[in-house]
């Protein structure tokens, strides 16, 4: 699958808590896009992804 652009490997069937976990992303301020929609927070543990899912994960991050 895709993720941010780049070929990741990851089993079919994941979920997207999953992957988050496997890529090292920390539980939070999280907003994950696949094939075009975005996977509510709520859905992240149960959402299975396939191999050719394209995802899109964006770290919301505080400042001023």
């Amino acid at each position: 699958m895709k993720v941010n652009g780049e070929t990741v490997t990851a089993a079919d069937g994941i979920t997207v808590r999953a992957l988050l976990d496997q890529l090292g992303y920390p539980a939070g301020r999280i907003a994950v896009e696949v094939n075009g929609a975005i996977v509510p927070r709520a859905e992240h543990d149960t959402f299975a992804l396939h191999d050719a899912d394209a995802v899109e994960i964006v770290c919301f991050v505080g400042g001023g």
